[in-house]
């Protein structure tokens, strides 16, 4: 077996995450991180740690199993911690680790990007609709 080099052996970690195979891992971080709440609740956490309450009112319309579900797995993939201070009653803060915070620019990116480009989405999605419309009354 030939001798390969530290660099090699990295290039070769690399090239097993790939996310165009079916069965690599980072497919399940990419559908993770495309979700509408997980884009959400890390923004609003850009500003620091907050409660439960304060996420839930940050990010609304969210229902509270969908708020604790993905914390719960923000938490798992290591972009959340949880600190739980005991007083009465207890005190819960969520915060971004610094895995979720080198997330942060992408994540304000995207939202960035969707709320300048609404109105053409919305445009576009008229257009479209109209022409299926056209197209459906044809057949």
């Amino acid at each position: 077996m030939a001798t390969r080099t530290a660099a090699q052996r990295r290039a070769e970690a690399a090239a097993a995450y790939d996310a165009y195979i079916a069965e690599c891992p980072t497919r399940r971080l990419l559908d993770r991180i495309s979700d509408k709440w997980v884009s959400l609740v890390v923004n609003a956490l850009a500003g620091g740690p907050l409660r439960y309450g304060e996420l839930a009112r940050v990010v609304a319309s969210i229902s509270q199993k969908m708020l604790t579900q993905t914390l719960r797995n923000l938490e798992r993939d290591g972009l959340v911690s949880r600190t739980v201070t005991p007083s009465v009653p207890v005190r819960v803060d969520y915060e971004l680790t610094p895995l979720g915070e080198g997330l942060l620019p992408v994540m304000r990116a995207v939202k960035g990007w969707a709320e300048a480009n609404m109105d053409e989405v919305l445009a576009a999605r008229a257009s479209y609709d109209a022409r299926d419309q056209v197209a459906a009354s044809m057949r």
